[in-house]
């Protein structure tokens, strides 16, 4: 649905435009505007293809840090698991609390952040979960070597979790968005005041031209929220992390 709004409806309202203005001016007229507007539309692609490109770089660049947030967010609940294993019943609890953490961010984060917001029991559990480290600490069972290493993963999950809460936020601008609608419509539309003999090669050129345009549009509206819609960044390592878990 998206697509069809993004990139097929412009491109027959295109097709249409070009239609009314040939019939409009006629071929004679339009003809005489080929050689000066060529050279003014050559300046106008170039300007809008940069504007373009940047915008897909810098969505698809968040979108990657996305996904590398979750997986560092991963990491660090997997070793962090490592690190509280043990009988002792306060390391017991830290996995338990560890555990819970890792399913209320699947169930619960992850829709919140598709709304552009958090859960507030992702939260309460991620308090939990570090008041049973400090309790494991306060036990005297691990050594400080590895209780300084075990706080250093627990600061990890926080600020992987952190970094993923905010880049769920829409990354383009409204004032970008404005530049890159306006500029896909005006570059599409210098298209109508060419003029050559074969109108369906003309249609034809400035349909491609079109698609090519709205395509960079579509992919960029795709990947703004990098935790919702068509293309967006799974739960799959969390949940790969609590399949690891014997004990949960």
């Amino acid at each position: 649905m998206t697509a069809l709004l993004i990139v097929v409806l412009p491109t027959i309202l295109a097709a249409a435009g070009l239609v009314y203005v040939r019939r409009r001016f006629g071929l004679r007229r339009l003809v005489t505007n080929n050689e000066v507007a060529g050279f003014k539309f050559s300046v106008v692609g170039v300007i809008y293809a940069v504007m373009l490109a940047f915008a897909v770089i810098v969505v698809w660049q968040r979108y990657t840090d996305a996904e590398e947030a979750v997986v560092h967010e991963a990491g660090a609940a997997s070793a962090l698991y490592r690190l509280a294993a043990g009988p002792e019943p306060e390391a017991a609890t830290t996995r338990a609390a560890l555990g819970t953490y890792l399913r209320l961010a699947v169930e619960r984060d992850w829709p919140e952040m598709a709304a552009e917001k958090e859960s507030p029991e992702t939260t309460r559990a991620l308090d939990a979960l570090y008041q049973t480290a400090l309790n494991l600490a306060n036990s005297g069972s691990r050594p400080n070597a590895v209780l300084s290493h075990l706080y250093s993963q627990l600061d990890e999950l926080t600020q992987a979790r952190r970094s993923r809460l905010r880049l769920a936020v829409g990354i383009v601008p409204s004032v970008l968005w404005t530049a890159l609608v306006l500029g896909a419509i005006l570059t599409v539309s210098f298209t109508f005041f060419f003029g050559t003999e074969n109108l369906k090669a003309q249609l034809l050129m400035s349909c491609v031209l079109s698609i090519i345009v709205f395509m960079g549009l579509f992919v960029i509206v795709s990947i703004d929220h990098p935790f919702k819609g068509p293309v967006h960044v799974g739960t799959e390592p969390l949940l790969q992390v609590l399949e690891d878990f014997p004990d949960n």
